[in-house]
């Protein structure tokens, strides 16, 4: 018999990512952090925004990197050709769009979470049990019951694409999971005003229900839904033998801030047997304002609820969440058992609530932790005098507006959104050019959008740092814009 052959010996590899030298990298993380807190504490005194220039932007046409680089210069990359030009939103001038400003306490637990990199898909260890925590806030902050279930997702977008998923469960029963949605599917209609945000028909579209089947009410004189309009539609709906399934109010419309009558939704979608979904993605998280919270009377009868830490919050993006009166509805529309998900009684495999069972991610990033963070360190009170104070600033940049001739404003100021335009004898076109100019300049950034037809200057004030010299700012800055174009066509117009 012949003598075994030895095993050849195989010389193992060393393919860690880990740094050879770890003092060198701690420098490197020390300086970055010191770093980005000098970016923080000096925003007010730099630019709103700055258009990239073609030199940074060619830096990222290049072909893959297949040899190793140096972290330094990939982090002095970074500080010359990334960080100078971002949108803005953490500066105190931005007001273009609904957008939070982030906090140095975000900044340190996004970090945090980074370095623990759990997937929160679920499985037994701590980060899902601060997921829970926050689950148990979230109920307690909007009143709702012990059974409710709630998750983070990206945002608001995506937490109302799941609530129209839930509340099609609802209407059609979990066969339609297997077999689809059928002919019962075809005869589902939804309803939300004619202000609601694009995600919400795109969400029907995406649920394969169709986007022609939400109805879009009329708002009335403060942009509102109309509650009578409504309850016309759903009967008109039921006498062509459609099926009203979900009534969608709205906790501050994306442009004028207007919060729909929450409580008169919730009354007619109880009595026609219609579930009640509100999008509070701008305005939601003012219930934690003593000061604002009765606007929003009615919110905690909703059958869901989907809004964002990551604007009024200031929670570091992204971090979205939907919050689900039914729990068990809400399980059944996405629990999907597989062999890779069987729990356990003991081991990693144990925990009785998996985060995958109530939306369609497995893989899911640890945002409960800078919520956490945020709320431990900043308390709920701090959050809550931070959204009233913008909406003060609102009401002050309203004031203003209406004292000066040259300016107009369009529409009532429900929250903390004002919509104005230079108006003196100044077109659509006008106020497009101004909106633009002061983005370009850098101290102030509003946006632009319609309002009964004619184009408005945008405010949005949802910036934590923002004073009442950024309002005045923006007034001045949009008055010598007007004359000033408006001084240059009629030299043009002597020539």
């Amino acid at each position: 018999m012949a003598a075994a052959r030895p095993a050849p010996r195989v010389e193992p590899l060393d393919t860690s990512l880990d740094p050879q030298d770890w003092r060198e990298i701690r420098a490197q993380g020390h300086r970055m952090l010191d770093d980005m807190f000098d970016h923080l504490e000096g925003l007010r005194d730099g630019p709103v925004w700055r258009a990239p220039p073609a030199e940074a932007r060619a830096g990222f046409r290049g072909e893959l990197p297949t040899a190793a680089g140096d972290l330094a210069q990939t982090y002095q990359t970074f500080k010359r050709d990334i960080l100078p030009f971002g949108s803005g939103n953490a500066h105190p001038g931005f007001m273009g769009w609904v957008q939070g400003a982030g906090t140095p306490v975000g900044m340190l637990a996004e970090m945090l979470a980074a370095g623990l990199n759990s997937n929160l898909g679920g499985r037994d260890h701590m980060p899902i049990e601060v997921e829970r925590q926050i689950l148990a806030w979230v109920r307690q902050m909007f009143g709702f019951p012990a059974g409710a279930s709630g998750l983070f997702v990206t945002g608001t977008s995506q937490a109302n694409f799941l609530a129209v998923l839930i509340a099609r469960t609802r209407a059609l029963g979990l066969d339609a999971r297997r077999t689809g949605l059928g002919a019962d599917g075809a005869r589902l209609v939804a309803y939300a005003s004619k202000a609601v945000h694009g995600c919400v028909p795109r969400a029907l579209d995406m649920a394969g229900i169709g986007a022609r089947a939400l109805r879009l009410i009329d708002v009335d004189t403060d942009h509102r839904i109309d509650l009578q309009a409504l309850k016309a539609a759903i009967a008109r709906d039921r006498d062509l033998g459609l099926t009203p399934f979900l009534i969608v109010g709205t906790a501050g419309t994306v442009d004028v801030g207007a919060i729909d009558d929450l409580d008169g939704l919730a009354d007619i979608a109880a009595a026609e047997g219609i579930s009640f979904h509100v999008d509070g993605a701008l305005g939601g998280l003012a219930i934690l304002s003593p000061e604002l919270a009765p606007r929003l009377t009615g919110i905690e009868r909703a059958d869901s609820l989907a809004f964002d830490f990551h604007k009024w919050g200031h929670v570091p993006y992204d971090a979205g969440y939907i919050v689900v009166r039914d729990g068990a509805l809400h399980r059944a529309t996405f629990d999907n058992p597989a062999a890779y998900l069987a729990r356990a009684d003991r081991g990693l495999a144990g925990g009785d609530w998996w985060p995958c069972d109530y939306g369609p991610d497995l893989s899911r990033g640890f945002r409960a932790l800078k919520t956490w963070f945020t709320l431990q360190t900043y308390g709920a009170d701090a959050l809550g005098a931070s959204m009233a104070a913008n909406c003060a600033l609102a009401q002050a940049l309203a004031a203003r507006v209406d004292a000066e001739p040259e300016l107009e404003r369009l529409a009532p100021v429900a929250l903390n959104i004002v919509c104005f335009r230079y108006a003196r004898g100044a077109s659509d076109a006008l106020n497009a050019e101004i909106v633009a100019d002061l983005q370009a300049a850098g101290q102030v950034a509003p946006s632009l959008t319609t309002v009964g037809g004619r184009k408005a200057i945008r405010a949005a004030i949802v910036n934590h740092r923002t004073r009442l010299e950024d309002i005045e700012r923006l007034v001045e800055s949009v008055l010598e814009r007007g004359r000033g174009a408006l001084q240059a066509l009629a030299m043009e117009a002597a020539r």
